[in-house]
């Protein structure tokens, strides 16, 4: 099954469900790279639908502090995107089904070379990819090496996105797309439900496959408000701080019962 057809299918489910999605973030190799994978399968435990996975990297520019300092804990163990691979293989031998996005920077991809990234990302099982500094305009290479192996590409919209973007958009996205609630970094202030509300609707004029909300949300009221406009939630930097606070033997565990409440709310 290719990445994009898992994503797919996964959306498809939800749809027949009548859910929405779920979409946690974590950074590989935080707190260690040991426990990426238990923490992924932990995850799918507790109700995620797809997991976005943090590829670390040493100037995470669109990144607040919490996710930057869970950026900075990786690099420090080394960790790089060839890590990022090996936890994504490790995770498919026990699950064939959830889907995996890579979210990042250019720059690793660059390092390695951008085939010999898209192959690798092929066999260890890897759905999709967001690039945060590949905007539209300048990722017809990645989208081409992308699409070719079934892979996602997923771009970002935000708040002050022009409707000339959301259509460039809306002609590149692949998988879903990830909507920006707020103007700023991860884990910045607080999010206009109704706002966002407006912004969904107006970009689902010009964008049919799924669109999630990240951003801001920070506890399962909001998460539920903003699933009644949006296909996905998405959250990280809640996550990345339960990381950062838990005690080492209790991370797997505490980063369940929080995601499992994201994931009560929602369906409430």
């Amino acid at each position: 099954m290719t990445g994009t057809s898992r994503i797919d299918a996964a959306f498809a489910r939800l749809q027949t469900e009548k859910r929405k999605a779920l979409i946690p973030f974590i950074t590989v190799g935080d707190p260690a790279l040991a426990v990426t994978v238990p923490l992924m399968h932990e995850m799918v435990r507790a109700g995620v639908d797809v997991i976005e996975l943090g590829v670390p990297f040493s100037d995470p520019m669109a990144d607040g502090p919490v996710i930057q300092r869970a950026s900075e804990r990786a690099v420090k163990q080394g960790v790089g995107l060839r890590d990022v691979l090996a936890c994504v293989a490790e995770f498919r031998q026990r699950n064939t089904t959830t889907p995996i996005v890579l979210m990042g920077y250019a720059n690793p991809i660059e390092r390695m070379g951008l085939d010999v990234f898209a192959d690798a990302a092929v066999v260890a099982g890897v759905d999709g990819v967001l690039v945060v500094d590949y905007p539209p305009e300048e990722s017809a290479a990645l989208l081409a090496a992308m699409d070719s192996r079934g892979i996602a590409t997923i771009y970002l919209l935000s708040p002050t996105s022009s409707p000339a973007r959301i259509k460039l958009v809306s002609e590149a996205a692949r998988g879903y797309v990830y909507y920006v609630s707020l103007k700023g970094v991860t884990g910045a202030g607080n999010i206009d439900t109704e706002e966002v509300g407006r912004k969904i609707a107006e970009i689902k004029t010009q964008i049919k496959i799924p669109v999630g909300v990240g951003f801001g949300i920070r506890d399962g009221m909001t998460a539920k408000l903003i699933s009644n406009a949006a296909d996905a939630v998405v959250i990280g930097s809640r996550i990345v701080q339960e990381i950062e606070s838990a005690p080492p033997e209790k991370v797997v565990e505490n980063v369940g019962k929080l995601v499992a409440s994201f994931r009560f709310a929602m369906d409430a």
